[in-house]
């Protein structure tokens, strides 16, 4: 005696529909969450660097002994810096990027000046 036994192995149409949707359902709580996350990433690593460039500048003026109205320049406090310093919110450029104003002054974030500043 033979026996039909015709065994279909897959998803329906409607499994695959419901992990479809439960993809999208996490996605869609995801992405914004992961964009605030590297907004805040942005600001707090913008933030460091603006108390480099000030520390920078602090040191600077400490040695050569210059007055709190004195212009400061990139050039003046390169010396005094690791690395490179850009915003990390689309600066390509330490010009495009920050800017220094007199001894006395605290440095600021030209890309997003509004999030991106020093606590007093």
């Amino acid at each position: 005696m033979k026996h039909n036994t015709c065994v279909r192995a897959g998803f329906t149409l409607i499994e695959i529909m419901i992990v479809v949707a439960i993809i999208g359902l996490l996605a869609t709580i995801a992405i914004p969450n992961f964009a605030r996350a590297r907004e805040t990433a942005h600001q707090k690593a913008c933030i460091s660097n603006l108390r480099q460039l000030d520390g920078a500048v602090q040191m600077w003026a400490l040695e050569t002994k210059k007055n709190t109205d004195q212009q400061v320049t990139y050039q003046d406090i390169s010396g005094y810096l690791r690395n490179s310093v850009v915003c990390p919110a689309g600066g390509t450029s330490f010009a495009d990027s920050y800017n220094l104003g007199t001894v006395d002054e605290r440095p600021s974030c030209l890309r997003k000046p509004d999030s991106h500043k020093l606590p007093l």
